[in-house]
């Protein structure tokens, strides 16, 4: 989160922000700056040094190295608002998932970590309330996608720990569309949960993949592995774009969309 996102007012129960822990920060700020053309600057760093990514002056993610006695993985992590972090971390504990870290006091709001019932890791944002967030920006995370062996049972999971059911329906939608399970927020797409079995290595467990927007995503691979990062297949069509699935130089997986043709 952070002075600039303290100003992104985020919609309760969609994804607001995200991040990703590395083992050293000054590799990862070369590796994502060159790729996704981010630039950076210091943010809050209770959990150690931590920076936010910067497109055209707006924070669309944040980077660090985690700290205060707490390791992660490397990987990012995916936020979902809510209205009470306290609520949504006694809904995790009721419905199977893991509550890792918090909820603890971070700068404008509150902050958890978490896992869902099948090992995927997300996190919990409680901060101030309003519009959804559109950023039409390039290197702009556009999209979160869980894979995971039962999409359902995990649509189960997360409705309940923010209450999907009890919102708007004209704001907001659940469907199935495309063989995902579909969050809509004012008529957009935002994520989506999908079927995948888990297989062998940490890297293919149960996780929230985050999507970051380019122009050309056939292009976009060709310079991550040239940075040092490993493609993840090839570069395929779908629904919602051209994607690239890809790890960074220490492993953290990503992906790039570009637009429809």
């Amino acid at each position: 989160m952070g002075s600039r996102t303290a100003r992104v007012r985020c919609v309760p129960a969609a994804p607001c922000w995200v991040s990703l822990m590395a083992r050293d920060l000054d590799a990862a700020q070369a590796f994502y700056g060159q790729l996704l053309g981010w630039e950076f600057e210091p943010a809050p760093d209770r959990f150690g040094p931590y920076v936010h990514a910067v497109v055209e002056g707006e924070a669309v993610a944040g980077l660090g190295v985690s700290g205060g006695g707490w390791a992660m993985p490397v990987a990012w992590t995916g936020y979902f608002g809510t209205e009470s972090a306290d609520v949504a971390a006694d809904a995790v504990r009721e419905r199977g998932g893991t509550l890792a870290v918090g909820p603890l006091a971070f700068d404008a709001g509150r902050v958890a970590f978490a896992a869902d019932p099948a090992g995927a890791v997300f996190g919990i944002w409680e901060g101030p309330p309003g519009p959804a967030r559109q950023l039409a920006l390039p290197g702009s995370p556009v999209w979160i996608e869980l894979r995971t062996p039962d999409p359902f049972a995990a649509a189960m999971f997360y409705g309940e720990v923010f209450r999907w059911d009890d919102r708007d329906p004209a704001h907001f939608e659940v469907r199935f569309e495309h063989e995902r399970v579909v969050l809509r927020v004012e008529g957009r797409s935002v994520a989506a949960l999908r079927a995948e079995k888990a297989a062998g290595g940490a890297g293919t467990q149960p996780h929230w993949e985050v999507s970051f927007s380019v122009a050309d995503a056939d292009a976009a691979a060709g310079l991550a592995d040239r940075l040092g990062g490993t493609p993840i297949g090839p570069v395929f069509e779908t629904p919602y774009g051209r994607v690239a699935r890809l790890a960074d130089p220490e492993g953290g997986r990503f992906a790039v969309i570009s637009p429809p043709s």
